[in-house]
């Protein structure tokens, strides 16, 4: 089994798609009610759905992306007027994670794990 997408609701179609490009997402489906991006590496997608009744912080999702060059992302996208509610910072579960939000209100969190994304100290131990 293989990730294929994750998608979001957004009450603005193109405020969450400029948005999404701001952060270097590909935009390949376009439509009045939906938008479906690549990466600029990765086989992944990540798609938006028109939700008009999705208010300012109604929030229903949290979505990672991933960044081995995490500081130097988050300045990038500050200088293109992105507004971060957390810089990046070490977390207990060994993840540097930086915090914002798109326009609809969903969370986004920008981070590197390195090794400890799959393999962390407390892994479980797989049977066979």
């Amino acid at each position: 089994m293989n990730f294929n997408q994750a998608t979001l609701a957004v009450h603005d179609i193109d405020l969450a798609v400029d948005f999404y490009k701001k952060l270097g997402l590909i935009q390949i489906v376009e439509d009045e009610h939906y938008a479906r991006f690549s990466f600029p590496e990765g086989e992944s997608t990540f798609s938006i759905y028109l939700d008009k009744d999705k208010k300012g912080l109604d929030c229903r999702g949290v979505v990672y992306f991933e960044h081995q060059e995490l500081d130097g992302l988050v300045a990038d996208l500050k200088r293109k007027g992105i507004k971060f509610e957390q810089e990046p910072i070490m977390q207990p579960y060994l993840w540097k994670e930086a915090v914002l939000s798109d326009p609809s209100g969903n969370k986004i969190k920008l981070y590197w794990a390195g090794e400890n994304r799959l393999n962390p100290p407390w892994r479980l131990e797989q049977s066979a």
